[in-house]
């Protein structure tokens, strides 16, 4: 018989974190979804003057992720999950099951959270939209021209980043990577996210990427279409002036070489 993997998140707080602020459990094990091998998702408020880190252990056979912060720590992990436009952090205190609450830190901590979430990510600045859209219409070309089908389905993974990225924008919703963009995609937009991971589904059962192409174009056409003749985008430097002694004292240069064939 396994163990209870919330009586297991208890022990390990009272052996590990005696002291703590707050405790939050999150993740399939506070949503009840858990399985025998989910990890456990902590998230621990401790008092300004410690470490703010993140640390995976494992603890009675079970392997743990701890997202331990200070109040001050926790303040600029919610900005940066803002700015990232992925608000884990946020969601794990909003949808968590609390373990430890003094003083009713983890109220507070949960109430920021949730004042993130209805605020929603900031959107992307035009020039950003529209490098997604270029870089989007130039993968949607090499998948309909791929005939190799390892290509295909590393250009197909783009296309339905890229495509969820613009469309989460549009409705100005979190984002989410791995099982998560899924998760995410389909809160943005129930239809047209669906329509993405239909058509990349089908893609891999049969190689064939017309399903995709045809979701992913409509989601360009929410944000302004297919974008090809007239992008342009400049290099703002980050080096300065002095680079430029520095490229001609280099012994190694190599000769500039014409060809084609760019890299991306």
């Amino acid at each position: 018989m396994h163990a209870d993997p919330i009586d297991q998140a208890r022990r390990l707080v009272r052996s590990r974190f005696p002291g703590a602020l707050s405790v939050v459990l999150a993740g399939s094990t506070a949503t009840g979804r858990a399985t025998a091998s989910s990890d456990l998702d902590l998230a621990v408020l401790i008092e300004d003057g410690g470490v703010t880190y993140r640390e995976t252990i494992r603890f009675e056979e079970r392997v743990v992720e701890l997202f331990v912060h200070t109040p001050t720590g926790l303040l600029e992990l919610f900005a940066a999950d803002v700015a990232a436009r992925r608000a884990v952090l946020q969601s794990m205190y909003a949808s968590g099951l609390v373990l430890v609450d003094a003083d009713g830190e983890a109220g507070r901590a949960r109430a920021l959270a949730e004042a993130d979430l209805r605020a929603g990510p900031p959107a992307l600045e035009p020039e950003t939209v529209d490098t997604k859209r270029y870089g989007l219409t130039d993968a949607l070309d090499d998948l309909a021209d791929a005939s190799d089908p390892i290509e295909r389905l590393a250009v197909a993974g783009y296309v339905v980043n890229t495509a969820a990225d613009l469309l989460c924008d549009h409705h100005r919703a979190w984002i989410g990577g791995g099982k998560w963009l899924p998760r995410r995609l389909l809160e943005a937009d129930p239809r047209r996210g669906a329509a993405l991971l239909e058509g990349h589904h089908h893609l891999c059962r049969s190689g064939d990427p017309a399903v995709l192409i045809s979701a992913a174009l409509k989601v360009l056409d929410l944000v302004g279409g297919p974008l090809r003749e007239g992008y342009r985008r400049t290099w703002p430097g980050t080096i300065g002036p002095a680079a430029a002694g520095v490229w001609r004292s280099r012994p190694d240069t190599p000769p500039a070489r014409a060809g084609r064939d760019v890299q991306a």
